[in-house]
């Protein structure tokens, strides 16, 4: 299973956050962790979900899969939708109160 991202992609699109940047890659195993991450803002999750859904993350050969940088195994398309709408969920409750 191989990255389909490659260092000269990552380089010329910005992938690679900041050092020690809210939201880093390295700081999550998997969507739900974004989602409980309390120093992020709503904004900040729906951006790193964002990230590792992206094509730009796929997993060669295997279109279900993202691995996003500095994560350590890839996740499902699945996994990643569901964080999102949960954070859609949440975010339309917020907007309620």
């Amino acid at each position: 299973m191989l990255l389909a991202t490659t260092e000269q992609q990552i380089e010329t699109f910005g992938l690679r956050p900041p050092a020690g940047a809210p939201g880093s890659a390295a700081d999550y195993e998997h969507p739900q962790d974004v989602l409980e991450a309390d120093d992020l803002t709503p904004a900040q999750k729906r951006a790193v979900l964002a990230a590792w859904l992206s094509d730009a993350s796929a997993v060669q050969d295997e279109p279900q899969l993202r691995w996003l940088l500095g994560t350590p195994a890839p996740v499902t398309t699945a996994e990643i939708r569901a964080a999102i709408a949960e954070l859609d969920q949440i975010d339309g409750q917020e907007a309620w109160k």
